[in-house]
């Protein structure tokens, strides 16, 4: 097989016909696991690692399915640059009923059902976030399985209520699963992350046990930050005049470190802040005015916050979300409970 793989990681994707399915044989062939990566076309680190873990030519530990997603999105010239083609659907949001209604809901329900056919004892997403940054899990579940699939990656988990049909929330009904942000696309160190992790997941006999030893930043129901469709956005190091919401170029600089009550994100023009943001945590209540707040035009933090997933990409924050925030210490945001 080694030699079929290509030379490089691009190679290995240009010979792939669309959605693939890799299945190795384990030392164990009773049991499985599932690694899903590429959900995103403009997500390779899982892609890196896994052609280079097949180049080793390793036999895992047990069997293990990999499936290897948005592969025409990835394809696209340029190679690794297009997180979905345009006019399609995020396939990570894709991973409930309805199915039937385009391609994208279809190729995710063939995911879900690979799954149910090879019965996996756990499953690894693995993805990169849009900006530079640190790597963590994301998880609907915080138990000892969900805290040691975390660990062969990294030591932060971000423990959600919130559902939007992404893969991972299969962990409700189907089997432990958890999502790896291995940090930014183009960043080295995410490369070595999905590496050294997917070696974990597939040469350990056991990975779901978790170790005392080991502890997990776990940061609980953040609030997703999102644009309104009404809101025009640009990056840059002072307020522009012909959008709504100015953001500091280098604003992901403020991933997971603790950001200040009072620190500037950016300025507003021409538009009040509800006109522009949506802050909901997993209830539906609205926080925006727990996280943000205008002092003349200026976008600063209405008390210390954890911020994460920052992107500096306009089309992935209108798209998606901007970031995520939890309190200073990782809990829950609660409404009504700031600074006055």
């Amino acid at each position: 097989m080694p030699e079929a793989l290509g030379d490089t990681p691009e190679a290995f994707l240009a010979a792939l016909d669309g959605p693939t399915c890799i299945v190795l044989t384990g030392a164990d062939p009773s049991r499985c696991r599932a690694l899903v990566t590429l959900l995103h076309g403009n997500e390779p680190s899982g892609v890196r690692a896994l052609h280079r873990w097949l180049h080793a030519g390793i036999q895992p530990a047990v069997t293990i399915v990999c499936v290897i997603a948005a592969v025409e999105a990835a394809q696209h010239p340029p190679v690794f640059s297009h997180r979905v083609l345009s006019g399609r659907r995020d396939l990570n949001r894709c991973f409930r009923a309805p199915f039937d209604i385009d391609a994208q809901g279809m190729l995710a329900q063939r995911i879900l059902e690979l799954l149910v056919h090879f019965t996996p004892e756990a499953v690894i997403d693995l993805h990169n976030t849009s900006g530079s940054g640190p790597s963590f899990g994301v998880s609907i579940c915080a138990d000892d399985a969900h805290l040691a699939l975390t660990t062969l990656f990294t030591r932060r988990l971000v423990h959600t209520d919130l559902r939007l049909g992404s893969l991972m929330e299969i962990s409700e009904h189907l089997v432990p699963t958890v999502t790896i942000e291995c940090g930014g696309r183009t960043d080295d160190a995410a490369h070595t992350v999905a590496w050294a992790g997917i070696d974990h997941f597939f040469r350990r006999p056991d990975v779901l046990t978790r170790r005392a030893d080991i502890d997990v930043d776990v940061m609980r129901n953040p609030v997703r930050l999102e644009l309104t469709p009404a809101c025009s956005l640009a990056y840059a190091d002072a307020p522009r005049d012909d959008v709504h919401l100015t953001l500091r170029p280098d604003i992901e600089h403020y991933n997971f470190g603790v950001t200040a009550a009072g620190t500037s994100l950016g300025w507003v023009r021409g538009a009040q802040l509800e006109e522009l943001f949506v802050a909901k945590n997993t209830a539906r209540n609205c926080l925006l005015k727990d996280v943000l707040m205008l002092t003349d035009g200026e976008l600063i933090t209405r008390q210390p916050l954890k911020l994460f997933m920052i992107t500096t990409q306009p089309a992935i924050a209108k798209m998606d979300c901007l970031c995520y925030a939890v309190q200073a210490d990782g809990r829950e945001l609660i409404a009504g409970q700031r600074p006055v």
